[in-house]
């Protein structure tokens, strides 16, 4: 560290790290523009002393040549990051007629290095290694009146991944230890026997996993290539790893024919290949077989004794039949039928009721419909009953299982349970650390709650270990949105806009990001863009933003005095009237959304305009919401003032 930079500071729940240029609150780093950094550590490197606001301007700006105001954005700023407002100032104190002051509280010790570094983001945005890989993922069609929810309303059903990159960096160099299971070809004459090669795929996943040192890519991303015309080199290269395991499956009666191929991905050469005759009866003894002959060339060990257990994913029973049962609930699962997907882990419980992961996935697929879908309230409430049940077998089965937590997690958020789905959250992402679904479902639930900044690192963790996940990288470019980081933001929305899966690749993100920016033409062009159902509701709230208010008094009469799904969202009428700066209009228009329309209201900068307005804390507290206060995310207006300061 440079000797002018100031040493580590931890005060109360806040940490500065100067060499690092990050500000930590709960252990959490908060969104700070250069320009903003650059003033805190020019005040808290010097605690006590009064800076003139001319003194601040020349040592961050340069120069004078700076409205007053941009240094009344950026103190501004600065408080929301530490928690406090001028009203009330522990920190940012004004020396009113001359300039600022920052203060320590009493005996405000500094931070060990190593505590520092133990609260950076636990993984970059695109790293070339990870240590395991996630369980399977799906993708969820999101419900049309959750398209106007701001940044997060999306289907959080433990929902569904694919990425495809076109103008990006491809993934980092892969490291000599790195592999994908390309899902196995169903040489069955049966096409409905595909569910059951494609679970084999995603054991052998599961089971390479466990070796200690080896990377290997997720389903959704692996399964990317299903019948590729790419060649291996193409393929490692877009998924960054350098061996590829491909093959075939045939089950015929009672016999399951394997035959399995290791090549590398560069130029093509086997390293290993075999062919399997066994009886269905002894599948989970051959599954072992294959991933011990993969890891042996790869040479590759266990990662601990304990990793040599049953994978979660096989009933403890042993049964085959509840094997089946479970991989055809995974297919639908994936297929996002939930209500089937159910229906099949009903019966692979039914057939071994100490399956707690199978109980894991059926309380997933029933809440999720229960929240989501449009189904009369006494069967959303049937659904739900099923759903808690479900999960709470599973965590009597396997306390230490990871989604079962999980399930837990999105019980307690979708009933307003707040605290409890953020400490079932946190327990599930501790014991399944690389569970790509656990990371997808609790990055929306911790958004949803205004945890922001855990969010933003579950997505990037998630990024690390499912390169092609197209709904990963939107809903992180959203979490960027609400913390004001437009330019990052920006950057995540074109590689969701290059996709070829035009229905996993929601395009209102764009609108938002204008009206971050304050720019009324951007903001319009991008409402015009949607589609025409929709049309008219988006620029209902894109044109409240434009100098011209009697188009603006127009656009929104017209979803109003309508009659299509637009009238029917009070969720984006409300977004509309906080534009307006309306927070009593605002307020009743949330207060006649259904519920899943406001799960994620507290990741919402257009509805947070008003976090501290006591009418906003009033609906929140009698909806069962944490305070708006609690949220990280930054109203609009301070989205602006962060803009500003970032163009600076």
């Amino acid at each position: 560290m440079d000797s002018s930079t100031p040493a580590p500071l931890a005060f109360d729940e806040s940490a500065i790290d100067f060499a690092g240029r990050r500000l930590l609150r709960d252990g959490i780093e908060q969104p700070l523009e250069p320009k903003a950094f650059a003033v805190l550590t020019l005040l808290a490197g010097a605690p006590g002393r009064v800076f003139t606001r001319d003194e601040i301007l020349d040592a961050v700006w340069g120069h004078r040549n700076v409205t007053p105001g941009v240094l009344n954005r950026v103190m501004t700023l600065l408080r929301h990051a530490l928690g406090e407002d001028a009203q009330a100032a522990r920190y940012l104190h004004t020396v009113h007629g001359v300039g600022y002051r920052f203060d320590l509280p009493a005996a405000a010790p500094g931070v060990a290095p190593q505590a520092m570094q133990a609260s950076a983001p636990e993984a970059p945005p695109v790293p070339a290694t990870t240590p395991a890989r996630p369980r399977a993922s799906n993708r969820r069609t999101m419900p049309r009146a959750m398209l106007w929810s701001l940044p997060l309303l999306a289907a959080l059903a433990i929902a569904g991944w694919q990425w495809w990159p076109r103008a990006l960096p491809a993934p980092g160099p892969a490291t000599e230890r790195s592999i994908a299971v390309l899902p196995l070809v169903n040489a069955s004459n049966d096409a409905q026997q595909m569910y059951f090669s494609d679970g084999l795929s995603e054991n052998l996943i599961d089971a390479l996993s466990r070796f200690e040192g080896l990377k290997v890519i997720g389903r959704t991303s692996a399964f990317q290539f299903r019948d590729s015309k790419d060649d291996g080199a193409s393929i490692g290269r877009k998924l960054g790893v350098s061996y590829l395991l491909t093959g075939s499956v045939q089950r015929a009666g009672d016999v399951v024919r394997i035959n399995a191929s290791l090549a590398r991905a560069a130029d093509g050469s086997t390293l290993w290949a075999e062919h399997y005759d066994r009886p269905y009866r002894n599948l989970f003894a051959l599954q072992d077989e294959i991933a011990q002959a993969v890891a042996g060339a790869l040479q590759v060990k266990l990662l601990s004794p304990g990793a040599a257990a049953t994978p979660e994913d096989r009933p403890p029973g042993g049964g085959i039949e509840a094997y089946n049962a479970y991989l055809q609930g995974l297919k639908y699962w994936h297929d996002q039928d939930f209500p089937k997907a159910a229906a099949y882990m009903t019966r692979a419980v039914q057939l071994d009721p100490a399956y707690a992961v199978a109980w894991a996935h059926l309380s997933g697929a029933w809440s999720t419909v229960a929240a989501f879908s449009d189904e009369a309230p006494a069967v959303a409430r049937e659904h739900l009953r099923e759903s808690r049940t479900a999960a709470d077998n599973a965590l009597r089965l396997a306390p230490g299982l990871g989604p079962a937590h999980a399930a837990h997690a999105y019980l307690q958020f979708y009933g307003f349970d707040h605290r409890g789905a953020l400490a079932e959250c946190r327990r599930a992402v501790q014991l399944a650390p690389a569970d790509g679904t656990v990371l997808n479902g609790c990055g929306y639930v911790l958004g949803g709650i205004g945890k922001l900044g855990e969010a933003i690192r579950l997505r990037e963790r998630l990024l690390s270990i499912e390169p092609l996940y197209t709904v990963n990288y939107y809903q992180y470019a959203k979490l960027l949105v609400a913390t004001g980081r437009l330019d990052q933001a920006t950057k995540y929305l074109r590689i969701a806009e290059g996709l070829p899966q035009p229905e996993s690749r929601p395009e209102n993100l764009r609108l938002y990001i204008a009206i971050a920016r304050g720019d009324a033409a951007a903001a319009q062009e991008a409402a015009r863009n949607q589609p025409p159902p929709w049309r008219d509701g988006y620029l209902a709230i894109a044109t409240q933003i434009s100098p011209d208010r009697a188009a603006a008094d127009a656009a929104l009469a017209r979803v109003l005095d309508g009659d299509g799904p637009a009238k029917t969202s009070p969720y984006a009428i409300a977004q509309a009237y906080a534009l307006r700066g309306d927070v009593d209009k605002t307020v009743a228009w949330l207060a006649r959304a259904p519920a899943r329309d406001i799960f994620f209201m507290l990741a919402d900068p257009l509805i947070l305009r008003f976090r501290d307005d006591p009418r906003l804390i009033a609906f929140c507290q009698k909806t069962g919401l944490p305070s708006p206060r609690e949220s990280e995310a930054l109203g609009i207006d301070r989205l602006h003032a962060a803009d500003s300061v970032r163009s600076l």
